[in-house]
């Protein structure tokens, strides 16, 4: 891949869909278009079920943090929330604009406003759900925004918040900018240890938090499935072995699912995935 001077996120992303050899990730990451076509997806996937299963008992006003394209607010609206997403890029293609259009076209009333998550212009008590993905890794201040989350939900109110990068040491951070496909893009990547994402919340005044790791949650292991793990070692075994029928019955779901677990212990990747369940 080569390198380009760091630029906007919306040149980023326009850049990396012309890449030829980088167009799994558009897929994987939503930005292709049509947009519309892309939130279906996004409502399709294991991550978003799993998203939705964990906000069955919520419904009310939702408020989606730094929501991008709008993928997540689309998703949020079809499940029947009041949604208002706040994302302070304007641009057509990343930002306020695009999710302006999509709400539009997909006839889904999603209230737009152009602000960052630090300081939130809503009263206090304003939300039932606050939906964050991938978000509070690119905060300026990460204290300071999970106060303003607490501060926005209703009580009994919930924080999501989804795929969040997550280093061992402070020495694994260059490690993880470099290896990240889009950090040399635009340079707005970042990760931060997991007690610092827990001293937050917990500093916030969170009264319950529940932490998903990065093998065994759907929503940070995306786009991989336990299913997709087990079709392409049961493909690479078979091609290995000529016993495709006794690999697959060797390498099952169960099993896949026990080896992701065991290997959770283990996981120190620079920039593995955790998201974050948090109660008010």
């Amino acid at each position: 891949m080569n390198s380009i001077a760091k630029s906007s996120w919306e040149d980023a992303v326009c850049w990396l869909r012309e890449q030829p050899d980088q167009q799994q990730l558009v897929l994987d990451a939503f930005y292709d278009d049509p947009l519309i076509a892309a939130a279906d997806r996004y409502f399709a996937s294991a991550e978003w079920r799993e998203v939705s299963r964990l906000l069955a008992a919520k419904r009310g006003k939702a408020l989606d943090v730094g929501a991008g394209r709008g993928i997540s607010s689309y998703a949020l609206a079809r499940l029947g929330f009041e949604v208002t997403a706040l994302e302070p890029d304007p641009s057509a293609i990343v930002g306020a604009a695009a999710i302006r259009r999509l709400s539009t076209e997909a006839r889904l009333n999603i209230q737009v406003v152009e602000r960052f998550s630090e300081q939130l212009p809503f009263p206090d008590a304003s939300f039932d759900v606050v939906f964050a993905r991938a978000v509070l890794h690119h905060t300026r201040n990460l204290e300071n925004a999970c106060t303003e989350m607490y501060r926005v939900l209703k009580p009994g109110g919930l924080l999501l918040a989804a795929r969040e990068h997550v280093i061992t040491r402070d020495s694994d951070l260059p490690r993880f900018l470099a290896l990240h496909p889009l950090h040399h893009l635009y340079g707005g990547e970042n990760a931060f240890r997991l007690d610092q994402y827990l001293g937050a919340l917990k500093n916030a005044r969170f009264r319950s938090i529940n932490v998903l790791s990065p093998l065994t949650s759907p929503i940070n292991l995306y786009p991989y499935t336990t299913e997709r793990i087990r079709d392409e070692l049961v493909e690479k075994c078979s091609r290995k072995f000529h016993f495709s029928s006794l690999v697959r019955l060797v390498i099952s779901r169960k099993v896949i699912e026990i080896a992701l677990r065991v290997g959770g212990y283990f996981d120190n990747r620079p920039g593995r995935l955790y998201s974050f369940l948090a109660y008010k």
